[in-house]
């Protein structure tokens, strides 16, 4: 019914998670991340709580293995999918043999993918591929772009519904869900580019609001253009993005150019004085 990646990135820390499936609102269900733990995810016919119980075991200094083999020892195992990762990219994962219609697991370098209930035998591997063939990218972008390879592949044999991605480890968590959409993927992927502008705000406001932050307004204006560039119809970079990039006076011959490039799709900066 369901299909997800588990990742670790050993350069920044970061750990996550993001699934989709032809369910309602899959987010608030299969997956939980938890900072300084892991991420867990409970499919098919899991329980609501096996994630968590995956978690606490983590938490207790259990390796991934053998909190799998806690759970699958409950009974009706045979019927659940189950995958864990923790904070060093270790990972463990189970897919009971009665589990529905083309179902499996595979780990891989500080990674696990599964699936059930999918379109045929490759959409698991396509998950595998795509993480492989994208490193070097930000994390929450590779668990995206390996779950829309799932999707290129067939994904949930009845269709999609719902997506989520979860992503811990630093001060400012990701976590996105699309809960009812046709599209969910696309959708997913255009909040993963507004958390990005958003992140982007924050910065260019924590800039613009320093002490001496005259001579920090052209790089505030910088970011709020760059996250003009991931949402140019966000209504909150509409509000700041004038009083942050108006503020800095004579932008920089870069900025300048940036901001001539975006004015014909961002409102908001074709409506600056001259820039």
């Amino acid at each position: 019914m369901t299909y997800s990646i588990l990742g670790h990135d050993p350069d920044s820390g970061l750990t996550g998670v993001a699934v989709a499936s032809c369910v309602l609102a899959v987010g608030s269900r299969a997956p939980v991340a938890r900072r300084g733990v892991g991420v867990a995810v409970g499919q098919a016919a899991s329980d609501f709580w096996h994630p968590g119980a995956a978690l606490d075991l983590l938490e207790r200094g259990v390796h991934p293995d053998d909190a799998v083999a806690a759970l699958r020892a409950l009974p009706d195992a045979a019927t659940r999918q189950l995958a864990v990762i923790d904070t060093a990219g270790r990972t463990a994962a189970w897919t009971g043999p009665e589990c529905i219609g083309s179902a499996a697991h595979l780990t891989d370098v500080h990674a696990t993918v599964q699936g059930n209930m999918l379109a045929g035998p490759g959409v698991v591997p396509a998950l595998a591929d795509a993480w492989r063939e994208s490193a070097g990218s930000p994390l929450a972008q590779r668990l995206l772009t390996a779950l829309r390879a799932g999707e290129e592949a067939g994904g949930d044999r009845r269709g999609r519904q719902s997506a989520a991605l979860l992503v811990v480890g630093d001060d400012e968590p990701v976590n996105l869900r699309v809960d009812d959409s046709r599209t969910p993927l696309a959708d997913l992927a255009r909040l993963l580019d507004v958390d990005r502008a958003h992140r982007h705000l924050r910065a260019a406001f924590g800039l613009h609001s320093a002490p001496g932050a005259a001579d920090s307004r052209d790089s505030a204006a910088g970011l709020m253009l760059r996250a003009a560039a991931l949402a140019p119809d966000d209504p909150l970079l509409a509000h700041w993005g004038p009083r942050i990039v108006g503020s800095a006076g004579g932008l920089s011959p870069e900025n300048r150019e940036r901001a001539a490039d975006l004015a014909a799709r961002v409102a908001w900066i074709a409506a600056l004085p001259e820039r």
